[in-house]
Order: C-alpha cells, then structure tokens, then sequence
C-alpha cells in the first residue's frame, strides 16, 4: 500500500516548531492590538466570482494559480489565494463598513498553485490589516507604522521599505497605454511570460525578475510621471509623514503589485537574505475595492505579511523561539507520590495560571525519570518521593546550573515557584 504523504506544497508544522509560531503569532497580536486594529476570522472558502471580480481576471493568480472546484450544488468555489478579498466581503455583508471606520487584521492560510520553494508554499499563511474610510494619507503612513513596529517587536534589522504610487485607475490606464506601446515596440526582447502579460496585465512586466529584460524595463516610461495630481499630492503627504517618524524608504518606480485593485500607494517591506522570495510584507489603497465587490466607493488600505517568509528571516537572524519547552518537571516514583503529585499540580496551575509544569507519565524510577526531564528542556525538576509525601515536601532540582538542590513544603511551593519564574 501507498505511503500516504502531505499534499505537494502543504507542509506539516510539527510540535517542535510551533512554539516559533506562537511567539511570532503574540507579537503580532499585541502590535495590532496596540494600534486598535481588531481580529475578523474569515472563511477559508468563497465564491470564485469574489476573487475574479477583485483580483482580476486578467491575473495569474485567478487564470493560473487558484484553487478552485464545483461543490455539490454545482456552485463554483475557490479556496482563498488571499484574504483582502473576503474581509471587504464580509464587512460588506454584515454592514460594517458604512458604519464609521474599520480597523480589522486576519490570520490564517491562504492557498496558490505555484511552484514550491523556499518561502513559497501552496499553502501558506498570512497575516494581514486593513483600514475602511479613511481617505487621507494618515491611514497608509500608520499601516507602514504597524509594520515597521512589528519588525522592532521581532528584532528584525536590515529590511528595506520600497514605496510607490500607482496614481488614480484613470491615470493608471493612460499609463498602461503608453507602456503597451513601448513595450509591443521591443516584442522581440521579452520573454513568453512577458509576451502573455502584454495582453492581460502588462504593469505586471515591471515586476519581472528575469535578468535579460531588466535593461528594458528601465528604459520604460515611468509610472510616476503618469499620475494625476490628486495623487502625487497624496504621496508626497505620505513621505513627509514617514520622514517624520523617521521611517527610511526607497521610492521605486517600477513597484505595481500583482492585484488589479490597488491604486495610489503600493509598497512591500523586503530582504535580501532570502533569495528570490525577498518580499515579507507588501500592501497598499485600494479604494475601488468595494464598489467592485458591490458596494458604495469606500476608502480602503491594508497589507499582509507572509509568516513563513518572517520565520525564515527570524532564523537567518539567528533568533530562536524556546516557548513552548516546560519550566519545571515534575518526577512522582511510587504509587503515592503519583496521586499525590498530581493533587499538587491541579492546586499550582490554580495559583499560577499558564505555568509550564510537565508531569511525568509512564512510571519509572528518579534515574529514567531525570533523564527525560533533562530531555524536556525544562529549568527546574519538582521531586517527590516517598520521603517527601511523608514529610509534605517537595525537592526542587536545577537543571540548567550548578545551583544546589533544596527543599520547601507543599504549601510554600506556589510562592517559591513564583519567585523563580
């Protein structure tokens, strides 16, 4: 019989790398929550026609890379490739987007048929913030904000803030004529993805990494000589915001995203220790978004990171996550110690809530048993024996130093563990 494995693209995320996810899942959370960002959880599944209508149709996301199948009703279904998409589905369905600003964020896997690699996975998980009703550059300077205080939260040095403007859908169009028209000029020079992206997405051909086009990308009619000036307006206020909070940026002309529904400030967040996949972080307005999904013209901005992507980093940092790992382990031998030892550790997790205490389970003597305490990681080995039931004590072991083993009674132990952590 066939060994059954994970579905190419979709790994497993073992107990021993999870505790990095929860550390960096925390941070996140606490900054968001500092800002007054709330949580919004989402389906995994929704509507196709969500994505054509908001990707676009033209895309390689929605011609190349969904997921997508019929379910029983015949009704056709994709599994989300990002999460903008279905949040201003579902402030729009439940009405809380005409109900004074929003400031939400989301996390949770998101799902492309793409080539796997480093960084890249057909599933993948994100974690993202958006902002409704506010039309201002405020909101795209505090969501570049967010960002660059999650990187400090984490520690991360040395990434590399690119921002440009895509000005006005109208501007943008005026400016796509142009580029088609140089472009289709220098056929010969691009490649079969650029050829194909001529047709359906040419903005998109700014973004190639193929070396041989990089000369002809720059001689390209730039974007920003293209936008309106409603816009240019709005994007030198976002600079004076960003220079003022001290926020280094680098303006990148050739920055256009691979959604259709952005406009005005687009901007990624990138490294260059991580090979092709530099990108951690991208975002941007989108203030088309909702009257394209079937509501009222509604300011909108957000952006979304890529955790994988930001493990990665963290590691090549050298930064390791140990949560997870037990503080104390508690060794029971003999029969009474065992019903003993448990009582005392229902009472200490009453006391001390979250404490990262691990009993030992399966029996054996203190011999095996300090082994695998040792093995747990943990700081500190509870003992109790049959001398220590006899006298209401419990002996308590350093792991990790030289520090000499001591006693303190049952009723002392809260406080001494306590005094420890």
């Amino acid at each position: 019989m066939e060994k059954l494995q994970a579905v190419r693209g979709m790994h497993d995320t073992l107990p021993g790398e999870t505790p990095k996810w929860q550390l960096l899942e925390d941070a996140l959370q606490v900054v968001l929550h500092s800002y007054c960002y709330r949580e919004i959880r989402l389906p995994i599944i929704e509507k196709t026609e969500l994505f054509a209508r908001s990707i676009g149709a033209g895309t390689d996301i929605v011609n190349k890379e969904m997921y997508t199948f019929q379910d029983r009703n015949d009704e056709l279904l994709t599994l989300r490739p990002e999460g903008t998409a279905g949040c201003v589905r579902a402030l729009l369905q439940h009405g809380l987007i005409y109900a004074g600003p929003q400031r939400v964020w989301y996390q949770g896997p998101m799902f492309r048929h793409e080539r796997p690699q480093q960084g890249r996975q057909r599933q993948f998980y994100q974690v993202g913030a958006e902002a409704f009703g506010m039309e201002g550059a405020e909101i795209d300077a505090e969501l570049i904000l967010v960002c660059a205080r999650i990187w400090g939260a984490l520690g991360i040095e040395g990434i590399t803030l690119q921002l440009n403007s895509l000005g006005s859908h109208r501007a943008r169009h005026s400016y796509r004529k142009l580029l088609v028209d140089y472009l289709s000029a220098h056929r010969g020079e691009l490649d079969e993805d650029s050829i194909r992206r001529l047709e359906t997405n040419p903005l998109r051909i700014l973004d190639s990494k193929n070396p041989a086009l990089q000369g002809l990308i720059d001689g390209a009619p730039s974007l920003l000589d293209s936008i309106d000036a409603e816009s240019a307006e709005h994007f030198a206020a976002l600079q004076d915001l960003l220079d003022a909070n001290g926020v280094e940026y680098k303006i990148n002309p050739r920055l256009v995203r691979g959604l259709d529904y952005y406009n005005r400030t687009v901007f990624e967040w990138t490294t260059d220790k991580l090979g092709a996949q530099g990108a951690i972080c991208a975002g941007g307005r989108y203030d088309d978004l909702v009257t394209q999904i079937g509501g009222r013209a509604t300011p909108a901005a957000g952006f979304a990171m890529g955790l994988e992507r930001i493990l990665a980093l963290l590691e090549c940092s050298g930064a390791e996550a140990v949560a997870g790992a037990p503080r104390f382990y508690q060794v029971m031998v003999g029969a009474d110690a065992v019903n003993s030892g448990f009582r005392l550790a229902e009472r200490l997790r009453d006391d001390i809530p979250g404490l990262p205490l691990l009993l030992h389970c399966g029996g054996g003597g203190f011999k095996s048993q300090f082994k695998k305490a040792d093995k747990s990681g943990a700081e500190y080995a509870l003992i109790l024996g049959a001398d220590e039931v006899a006298s209401n004590t419990v002996l308590i072991k350093p792991l990790r130093t030289d520090a000499e083993q001591y006693k303190v009674t049952q009723e002392q132990l809260a406080a001494e563990i306590k005094r420890l952590l």
